[in-house]
């Protein structure tokens, strides 16, 4: 009889890796690794015959990178989707399409698992194990770090697992930064930034970019196009969304853009310190904006931010795949019908500077808007307007005068 099959989340980390036996021994699966990349950039060569070795049965590497930025980046763009008022969401729209691709070659495989290495302290773990239900509830998930047999509790504890399994590796004990990387940013945790007393050590830190310190002396003007909220364009040349993104990182962490240091508050209710560096996305989210100053109209603008923290919060907290989130989407979507047209701006030491926005849509009446008066605005309108609106502050102003008396 075939033995059961369990698709594994594979980094060709340590803690993935160390994965592969445990799970063999502990469950008697056959295990299949599935490396997703969403644009992380990471030496790809030699995680088969890692995998192998380490006794997978095959090793799957998805590359999902335009998907990623088309179907969960954009969205979030298009909605300015922060966290916490910082945070750019890297990880956490990263997370749905991987449970995706996983949740895919289970299906393929006819496997009955999915196992995770995600800690059981993070928000990982909520994302990859809420997209697995969502999409396949019949599926058993393992999340090894919450797992009673999971008894290795240290990196020197992994390293000397498996080379009681035979596998010897090219891993240090070394404490260094814990990091998420994909093409939309990379994220650091660990070390000094354990206590928020700590400034970052970026000159050690930053992998993307440099500090505004170490950026250049001279700007650098750079021009967008968008069209209906999508970016289509840097400095004259058409390119996929993707390539905007990394070329968009270069720009950026050139000009030492997108560093953020927070204390964010996770799902499962602590606070966490990290730094995170999204250059590309850091300009993307200005860019967009700008543009979209021009076009919408108040009301559309003040429900669009009320609903975009929504939609910020639903992507943190690994409900993607909810009706709640495509309902959103779906205001989003219709909100960027006319976001189309041309923004300028200047990179400059960790800033974004405005250089000139134009729209065939813009919103924007040189007529109206100027100090001289106009056919459609006529000053004296403004009084009866003040009148009526102030008439509620007006009347509880003399009630509590009346009553004062």
């Amino acid at each position: 009889m075939s033995k059961e099959k369990v698709i594994l989340a594979y980094s060709g980390g340590l803690d993935t890796t160390a994965l592969i036996p445990w799970l063999k021994e502990n469950f008697d699966y056959e295990v299949i690794c599935c490396c997703v990349n969403c644009g992380q950039g990471d030496e790809l060569d030699g995680l088969e015959e890692r995998a192998k070795l380490s006794g997978a049965s095959k090793l799957y590497i998805e590359d999902i990178t335009d998907e990623f930025c088309d179907e969960y980046v954009v969205p979030c763009v298009q909605a300015h989707a922060v966290y916490e008022n910082k945070y750019l969401l890297g990880t956490s729209m990263a997370r749905p399409v991987i449970a995706k691709r996983l949740v895919e070659i289970a299906r393929k495989e006819g496997a009955t698992t999915i196992c995770h290495g995600a800690t059981g302290k993070g928000n990982d773990q909520i994302r990859f194990e809420l997209g697995i239900k969502a999409l396949a509830p019949d599926l058993k998930i393992i999340a090894a770090w919450r797992n009673d047999k999971w008894t290795l509790d240290s990196r020197e504890a992994e390293i000397e697992y498996c080379k009681q399994h035979g596998i010897d590796l090219p891993f240090s004990a070394d404490s260094s930064y814990s990091r998420d990387r994909n093409l939309w940013h990379i994220s650091h945790e660990g070390l000094e930034l354990e206590d928020p007393a700590n400034e970052p050590n970026f000159n050690h830190l930053l992998v993307l970019g440099v500090s505004p310190e170490e950026a250049p002396d001279e700007g650098e003007y750079v021009t967008m196009t968008f069209e209906k909220g999508v970016p289509k364009s840097i400095n004259g040349k058409e390119m996929k969304v993707s390539e905007i993104i990394a070329e968009l990182n270069r720009l950026g962490g050139k000009h030492g853009i997108g560093i953020i240091d927070i204390v964010e508050n996770r799902v499962v209710g602590m606070k966490s310190r990290g730094v995170y560096e999204t250059p590309g996305g850091t300009i993307l989210y200005e860019a967009h904006q700008q543009l979209e100053e021009l076009i919408l109209d108040r009301e559309t603008t003040e429900m669009k931010i009320n609903l975009g923290n929504k939609f910020a919060q639903i992507v943190y907290e690994g409900k993607w795949f909810s009706p709640l989130r495509e309902a959103i989407q779906a205001f989003i979507e219709s909100t960027q019908e006319y976001v189309t047209g041309e923004v300028k701006f200047k990179l400059y030491k960790g800033n974004i500077i405005k250089a000139g926005t134009k729209s065939p849509y813009s919103l924007y009446n040189e007529d109206l808007a100027s100090f001289t008066t106009g056919d459609m605005y006529d000053h004296h309108d403004a009084e009866g307007f003040i009148t009526l609106f102030g008439l509620s502050t007006k009347v509880r102003a003399l009630k509590h005068q009346e009553l004062n008396k």
